[in-house]
C-alpha cells in the first residue's frame, strides 16, 4: 500500500511536470529567438535614415561602420542600381543574391538560414529614388538560443525537486497509513496465536482508529468469554467435589471386599479427574478479570443455610461431628443468587469435612449488621498455617489435596457485593472463615444462576444415595 501510493504520486507528479515544463521550455526558446531577431530589426533600422539621404558607397560604409552590427561585421547593405549605375553591396553579405532579390520583391522583412550556422535578417528599406535597398543582419545561433539551456536546466531542476518532494510526502503519508494497519495485522496474528494480551494503539487515520477500537473491544470480549468459560468449568468441577465428599465418606462404611475396594478406587479416580479438570481450567485462565455472568435476584441467606445444613448435618452425624447453627431463625435477604450462596457454603463446609479429622465440631453463624450480613464458618480443626496464601487465588492454605478454588468461590461471591473474606482463628480453636456480604453493593450473579437445587437428608443407611 505504501509503495503503491508512492508510485501513484510519482506518476502524477511526473505527468504534471512534463505537461508544464515542456511547453514552458518551448516558450522560453521562442522568446529567445524573437528577442534576437527583434534586436536585429532595430539594428537594421538604424541605417535607414542614411539610405534615405544618400546611396554614396563611401558615406554608406562610414554609416555602417558606425553601427554596432557594422563594427561587428554582422551588417551588410545591398543597394540596387540607381540612375543607370551599378549595384552596390557594403559589408559581408551571407544570405546570397537570391534571398536579397526575394526580399526586395516581397517588400517585407525575411529571414534566411545559413549553411554555416546562424540566420540572416533581410530588412527592405525604401530609397528616395523609389528603389528598395536591403539591409542584411547576421544573427548567430548562439544569440538565437541565448539563455535557453539555462532555462531548461532550471525547469528540469524544479521538476526533479517537485518529483522528489512529492515522493517524500507520499512516502510519509503512506507510512502514516500503513503503520496502524501493520500494527492491526500484527495484533490480529498475535491474538490468533493465543496471546490474548495483544492490543492495538488507537492512532492513525479516523478509519484505522475505529478499526483499532473495534479490535480491542473484540479482544476484550474474547478474553472475558474465555475467562467466564474457564471459571465456569472450574466452578462446576469444584461443585462436584461435594457429592464426591459424600461418596468418599459413604465408601468408608462399605467394609471390606472386592466390590468395596473397587468402589473406593473408582471414587478416588473420579476425585483425581475432577481435580485435574479444576487445575487445568485454572492454569489456562487468562489474566483478565472475570465479569459476572448475570445478575441474580438475591435470596434468603437463612433459608439457604438451613437447607445446606440439613444436608451436611447428616454427614456430620455419621462422622460424629457436633454442629452448631445460629442466627438463621429469621429472614435475611442478601443480593446473592441462591445457587452462588449454596456453592460458597458447600465449598466452606466441604473444606471442613475434607481437612479436619472425624469428630471435629464446627459451627455456622449468621449476623445481620444492618448494612451487611456476616456468615461465619468455624471449626475446631488444626487451622490454616498461612491464611494470606489461602486467600490468594490458586492456593488453599497448603492443605493436602486442595485445588485452591474453594475459598476463591467464596471470595468472588463476597466481592460481587462489595464485601470480602477473612480467615482467622475461631473460638473453637480451629479456622474461622468470615464472609462479609454488603447489602448496598451490586447484585450478585454467577455461572450457576437460575439453577437452584435442594439437598436430601441422609443417614447411615442411605449414605450412598445422599446428594447435595
Amino acid at each position: 500500500m505504501r509503495w503503491a501510493l508512492v508510485k501513484v504520486c510519482l506518476a502524477v507528479t511526473a505527468m504534471v511536470v512534463v505537461a508544464f515544463a515542456v511547453p514552458l521550455g518551448l516558450v522560453v526558446q521562442e522568446m529567445a529567438s524573437d528577442r534576437a531577431f527583434s534586436n536585429a530589426e532595430r539594428q537594421a533600422a538604424t541605417i535607414g535614415p542614411t539610405l534615405s539621404i544618400t546611396t554614396d558607397p563611401g558615406q554608406l560604409s562610414k554609416a555602417v561602420e558606425s553601427t554596432q552590427m557594422g563594427a561587428a561585421q554582422r551588417m551588410a547593405v545591398h543597394v540596387p542600381a540607381v540612375g543607370g549605375g551599378a549595384p552596390v553591396s557594403i559589408g559581408e553579405g551571407r544570405a546570397g543574391e537570391r534571398a536579397v532579390a526575394e526580399t526586395r520583391r516581397m517588400g517585407r522583412a525575411t529571414t534566411a538560414s545559413l549553411t554555416g550556422g546562424g540566420s540572416a535578417l533581410l530588412q527592405p528599406i525604401a530609397l528616395g529614388s523609389g528603389d528598395i535597398a536591403v539591409v542584411e543582419i547576421f544573427v548567430p545561433e548562439s544569440e538565437v538560443s541565448n539563455g535557453v539551456a539555462t532555462a531548461w536546466l532550471v525547469l528540469a531542476g524544479v521538476g526533479l525537486a517537485l518529483i522528489v518532494g512529492s515522493v517524500a510526502v507520499a512516502d510519509r503519508l503512506g507510512a502514516r497509513l500503513v503503520r496502524p494497519a501493520e500494527r492491526l495485522a500484527d495484533a490480529a496474528h498475535q491474538l490468533g496465536e493465543g496471546r490474548l494480551g495483544a492490543r492495538v494503539p488507537e492512532a492513525g487515520p479516523k478509519e484505522l482508529r475505529s478499526a483499532a477500537v473495534a479490535f480491542n473491544s473484540m479482544a476484550d470480549q474474547v478474553v472475558e468469554l474465555l475467562a467466564n468459560e474457564r471459571e465456569l468449568a472450574a466452578d462446576l468441577s469444584h461443585r462436584l467435589r461435594t457429592p464426591l465428599t459424600v461418596l468418599r465418606l459413604n465408601t468408608a462404611s462399605l467394609g471390606d471386599g472386592p466390590a468395596a475396594e473397587q468402589t473406593r478406587a473408582a471414587v478416588e479416580q473420579l476425585e483425581r479427574e475432577v481435580d485435574t479438570i479444576i487445575r487445568t481450567a485454572r492454569e489456562q485462565r487468562p489474566a483478565a478479570g472475570m465479569a459476572g455472568a448475570g445478575a441474580g435476584a438475591g435470596c434468603d441467606a437463612s433459608e439457604v443455610i438451613r437447607d445446606r445444613m440439613d444436608f451436611w448435618s447428616a454427614l456430620a452425624e455419621d462422622e460424629g461431628r457436633e454442629v452448631r447453627l445460629a442466627g438463621v431463625d429469621r429472614t435475611v435477604r442478601i443480593p446473592v443468587a441462591r445457587p452462588e450462596l449454596a456453592a460458597a457454603l458447600d465449598a466452606m463446609l466441604g473444606n471442613v469435612f475434607r481437612h479436619t479429622p472425624e469428630g471435629t465440631p464446627f459451627a455456622v453463624d449468621v449476623h445481620d449488621a444492618g448494612d451487611a450480613v456476616i456468615v461465619l464458618v468455624s471449626d475446631a480443626g488444626p487451622g490454616i498455617s498461612d491464611p494470606d496464601a489461602a486467600l490468594r487465588r490458586g492456593n488453599d492454605g497448603g492443605r493436602d489435596g486442595s485445588t485452591g478454588l474453594g475459598l476463591d468461590i467464596v471470595r468472588r461471591v463476597a466481592e460481587s457485593t462489595g464485601g470480602d473474606v477473612r480467615l482467622g482463628r475461631s473460638v473453637l480453636g480451629g479456622t474461622e472463615v468470615r464472609v462479609w456480604i454488603c447489602l448496598d453493593g451490586r447484585s450478585a450473579g454467577g455461572p450457576g444462576a437460575g439453577r437452584p437445587g435442594r439437598g436430601r437428608r441422609g443417614n447411615r443407611r442411605n449414605r450412598g444415595r445422599a446428594t447435595p
